[in-house]
Order: structure tokens, then C-alpha cells, then sequence
């Protein structure tokens, strides 16, 4: 088969195969999609849709404890708070970084060379300053 090129399935042929998948020939999408040599993962769950037959496409069951649900509700809202946290240390980064850049503008220096210059201060616990 050239590169680039693709496959187009008749009518009939996708009316056949969403038809064995209904009347139980194939228990799955897949098995549907080997036994005919269909490429795609999604081809014959298209077709399914197309014919209005999507009550025959797998669904997700999830069963759990009470205990469970809890859990994964706690664990979204800790996602949320530290993603409201992550934000605000975001947003005071780039405060900071601005009230440097307007500093650095008063005092007519660089802002990199003000990093370098004083980096040993700047990576120290704050209210301690390094001994020279």
C-alpha cells in the first residue's frame, strides 16, 4: 500500500459490521475490527455512532466504597487548593520580580548585574545576611 494513502468503507460494509456487532457475533468493537482487518482504532465506534447505535459501545462501570469516593474528593480538593497555592507563589514571583525591576530602575542598575552582585543574599534565609 503507497504512503499517504487510506481506505474508504461502503455503506453496506459498515451496516454489515455494526449489524454482527449487534446481533452478537463480535462481543466488542475490536474483536469486530480484527476479524475484518479494519485499521483505526476508532473506525467501527464511528460507524456505531453514525447509526445511532451507541447503546452497543463499551461503558465504564465504576464501583466503589463510600470510603473510596471520600478519598477522591478530599484528593481533588487538596489538587485544588495547591493549584490555588502554585497560582498565587506564580503571581508573587512575578511580583517580585517586578518590584525589582522598578528598584533596579531607581538606582539606574541593571537587574542581572544586581543578581549577580548580591545572589549570596538573595539565596540566604531571610533576616540572615552571610558574613564576608
Amino acid at each position: 500500500m503507497e504512503k499517504n494513502s487510506y481506505i474508504r468503507y461502503g455503506e453496506a460494509f459498515k451496516r454489515q459490521v455494526v449489524d454482527q456487532i449487534e446481533n452478537g457475533k463480535f462481543n466488542s468493537v475490536l474483536g469486530a475490527s480484527r476479524a475484518y482487518g479494519i485499521k483505526g482504532a476508532a473506525t467501527v465506534t464511528n460507524w456505531l455512532r453514525h447509526y445511532g447505535r451507541e447503546e452497543l459501545l463499551a461503558k465504564e462501570i465504576t464501583i466503589s466504597t463510600v470510603k473510596e469516593r471520600d478519598e477522591k474528593k478530599q484528593l481533588k480538593k487538596r489538587v485544588s487548593q495547591l493549584e490555588k497555592a502554585l497560582a498565587d507563589a506564580h503571581m508573587k514571583g512575578l511580583l517580585n520580580e517586578s518590584y525589582l525591576e522598578i528598584a533596579c530602575e531607581d538606582l539606574d542598575m541593571d537587574v542581572e548585574v544586581f543578581k549577580k552582585k548580591h545572589v549570596s543574599d538573595l539565596s540566604s534565609e531571610p533576616g540572615k545576611k552571610e558574613s564576608r
